[in-house]
């Protein structure tokens, strides 16, 4: 597609960005196995594996994962070989766990998926698969900011410098004709790096004034009395942009694509399931959650976060595309080569298997 040769550039700034930092916990935390996740009698298994591990975020986005871990869909498909699951904080530990084989497959967001992908030189990782649509919001002190005008002058948080929400959010500051320099997010509007943990409390304290985030920290704020300013999916056509995808390392999906196929039916179970049960999933994404971290999600964080996010195994390349141009228009990224960065090969089986549509790969599949 056009965007495609825009887009063979090579990444300048990485080694200056935080998100090549590990998180302070590591290769990621291990996650609770739900105990109803039994193996079948007479289950084999997969590839002669004794496990494949999995990794993916505490939230919502990436309730694919939760759910799957929660009603034992991944197990279920690996038979006798352990599906053990692990959570991270943030992209560039994922990434590494996954460069290291501290995990075999991972939920992650575009930015952290490009950005490893391009410093490897494209030789680390593959996009297999999409997970989530949307669920990012800008929110509001409404005493502050009463509209899209008003967020001019102010302090706006986002995740980190170059993750996913703060290219999109510079990005539209860029489109209000507003200057700010990405790097140390000075400019007409104040963009703060604040990790999404701390951002409800930063809220509270009045040192930001607004977030562009993902849920649920985005109906956190609005339970601390912010205003949904505007939702991001709004900026995009069909309202449809990649929030998550699936990667796996490329030695793995070499070695193991009996597993990472049985990973990839897993997830299409999950997100069937989860769209025909959308009531009983978000209980079981957030069951997961509180295994995971001791803490369930309050209902009035809960059910409007879970409304934004759209679930598909779409991996909405093209919107990918465009996620990497508005990061070069920033001066985040310089020339990322994406090419081969995507192999729907095995999806596209199993959503054959499953009578479903196949997917595309927006010119940026393996040759």
């Amino acid at each position: 597609m056009p965007a495609k040769s825009a887009l063979r550039r090579t990444l300048a700034v990485i080694a200056a960005l935080p998100l090549l930092t590990l998180a302070a916990c590591g290769y990621g935390s291990d996650a609770k196995d739900d105990d109803s996740a039994k193996v079948a009698a007479g289950a084999k298994k997969i590839d002669g594996l004794d496990s494949v591990k999995i990794g993916y975020f505490g939230n919502l986005t990436h309730a694919t994962a939760l759910v799957g871990a929660n009603k034992g869909f991944f197990q279920k498909e690996l038979g006798a070989t352990k599906a053990s699951y692990a959570t991270f904080n943030a992209g560039p530990s994922e990434i590494e766990a996954l460069n290291s084989g501290s995990i075999d497959i991972g939920w992650i967001g575009p930015s952290p998926a490009i950005n490893g992908y391009t410093k490897s030189k494209g030789t680390n990782l593959r996009i297999i698969g999409g997970s989530a649509s949307g669920g990012v919001k800008l929110v509001v002190n409404p005493e502050k900011i009463k509209s899209l005008k008003d967020v001019k002058g102010k302090k706006i948080a986002t995740p980190q410098l170059g993750n996913t929400q703060d290219v999109a959010f510079l990005n539209w500051i860029s489109e209000q004709g507003w200057k700010v320099d990405a790097e140390s997010g000075k400019g007409d509007v104040s963009v703060v790096r604040t990790d999404n943990k701390v951002t409800p409390d930063a809220y509270k304290s009045g040192s930001i004034d607004g977030a562009w985030v993902p849920e649920p920290t985005a109906s956190k704020l609005v339970a601390e009395g912010g205003k949904v300013l505007l939702d991001e999916a709004d900026l995009w056509p069909d309202k449809k942009f990649v929030i998550t995808n699936i990667i796996v390392s490329q030695k793995f999906l070499k070695e193991h694509p009996k597993a990472v196929e049985a990973v990839l039916k897993a997830s299409v179970e999950s997100n069937k399931w989860i769209n025909a049960n959308p009531d009983e999933a978000k209980a079981a994404a957030n069951k997961q959650l509180e295994a995971d971290s001791g803490k369930a999600l309050p209902a009035d964080v809960l059910d409007p976060a879970w409304k934004s996010i759209q679930f598909t195994n779409d991996p909405l390349a093209a919107t990918l595309n465009t996620e990497a141009e508005h990061a070069v228009k920033a001066g985040l990224l310089e020339d990322p080569l994406l090419d081969g960065i995507y192999d729907l090969t095995l999806l596209n089986k199993v959503l054959k298997a499953a009578g479903e549509s196949p997917v595309d790969d927006a010119g940026l599949g393996v040759k």
